[in-house]
């Protein structure tokens, strides 16, 4: 058996990247929180398209919830910025 350059000898099985994502984001824990960050923009008035984000000053993940106190409208920036620190 002759190896290329950049090849390995045994075939690695090919991954559905796809299939992964449809599992993952399938679950009724991630559909549940996706549920409620869409309930948080149309809270805030945010339209499809609107480069802003709604930022939970305590997340969810902490217990925050989705009342009007809870949340702020910031850029995509300031959003990641915070979630880094």
């Amino acid at each position: 058996m002759v190896v290329k350059r950049g090849e390995s000898k045994t075939m690695a099985k090919k991954r559905d990247y796809k299939k992964e994502y449809r599992d993952f984001h399938g679950k009724p824990k991630q559909r549940k929180l996706r549920s409620m960050r869409s309930a948080a923009r149309r809270i805030m008035g945010l339209k499809k398209g609107d480069p802003r984000e709604v930022d939970h000053i305590i997340p969810l993940s902490k217990g925050g919830t989705n009342g009007k106190k809870n949340l702020r409208v910031v850029s995509r920036r300031t959003n990641r910025k915070k979630g880094k620190s």
